[in-house]
């Protein structure tokens, strides 16, 4: 069993998760109650990042969805880190969403340093979906 941890940051404007490990039904509100967390303290620019979630499930997939609109009900913006390569064999995480049909609602980068070079001062307001 590979241990699901979340770890937290600011870069350049941006408050960033690390999330690491399996990310089910056991673990999912933890990382839930984590961006719940981040926008409490009002935070409304979160970048997520997963490219270490060795595996997710759809209690997972129910979280990011979650924290997307969580976010954008604060005119917010959340993006996600989903690498190509990633979590050893390829992002499992990118491909359960694009098997899903979700990838698209999300704003993805390939690594953290993509997903906060610009301000998040500078995005234009999120369009709903």
């Amino acid at each position: 069993m590979v241990a699901f941890k979340v770890n937290d940051g600011e870069r350049g404007g941006w408050s960033v998760l690390l999330v690491s490990g399996e990310l089910d039904l056991v673990t999912s509100p933890v990382l839930r109650q984590r961006v719940h967390d981040v926008v409490a303290d009002g935070h409304h620019s979160l970048v997520m990042d997963l490219s270490e979630v060795f595996f997710c499930d759809s209690s997972g997939v129910g979280v990011l969805i979650a924290s997307r609109r969580l976010i954008r009900s604060c005119h917010g913006h959340l993006r996600v880190v989903l690498p190509a390569q990633g979590a050893v064999d390829g992002s499992h995480v990118n491909r359960v969403l694009g098997a899903l049909g979700v990838r698209r609602l999300f704003d993805v980068y390939p690594d953290v340093m993509a997903a906060t070079e610009d301000d998040p001062e500078d995005e234009a307001d999120p369009l709903s979906a």
